[in-house]
């Protein structure tokens, strides 16, 4: 039995070892992405087009630095008056962990630090506010030609501070290797 199950593990590393070899052969070196994002907290979403700039290291690992610009506003009503909700701007800088499933696509996490700005404006009145957050997300990219890429990926901010709360951001961008 012993060695039954030895020769069935060992056929199955067989055919996991190329694979995973060949899955190891990104494209490391510098990369861009240009995108639009969602992103909801609470009963508000807000939209962005955002850009991110990264360096890989090696098939694994990188990093990237990401800034955002608000493009869709929301409205909420607080106590009968509509508040409008509007993202000034975006920043975060990221840890990246790559998983090569082929040389042009991969599954990707990543961990980072960021800052938001948003800003309400009711009655006349406006009131802008900045939150830091702890982000982390999940993502996948490919690659058609080796160059020129689709990115989707999904990113949670956790904000700082006593009622500080959370968003969470869907993003599509185009993906381009240098």
């Amino acid at each position: 039995m012993k060695t039954l199950i030895a020769a069935a593990s060992a056929a199955v590393l067989a055919t996991l070892v190329p694979a995973m070899a060949q899955a190891q052969t990104a494209t490391t070196g510098l990369y861009g992405n240009l995108g639009y994002s969602q992103a909801s907290s609470d009963d508000i979403n807000l939209g962005a087009i955002g850009g991110r700039v990264g360096w890989r290291f090696n098939d694994w690992l990188g990093v990237e630095g990401e800034l955002g610009f608000g493009v869709k506003d929301d409205t909420v009503t607080e106590a009968g008056i509509d508040v409008d909700i509007e993202l000034e701007h975006t920043e975060a800088i990221y840890a990246v962990g790559f998983a090569p499933l082929s040389a042009n696509t991969d599954l990707l996490a990543r961990i980072g630090y960021g800052n938001t700005s948003i800003k309400g404006s009711a009655l006349g009145t406006s009131v802008s506010e900045d939150g830091d957050s702890w982000n982390y997300g999940v993502g996948v990219q490919h690659h058609f030609d080796g160059v020129n890429g689709i990115r989707f990926d999904y990113t949670r901010q956790e904000y700082r501070g006593d009622d500080a709360g959370s968003s969470d951001v869907w993003s599509i961008s185009y993906s381009r290797r240098f």
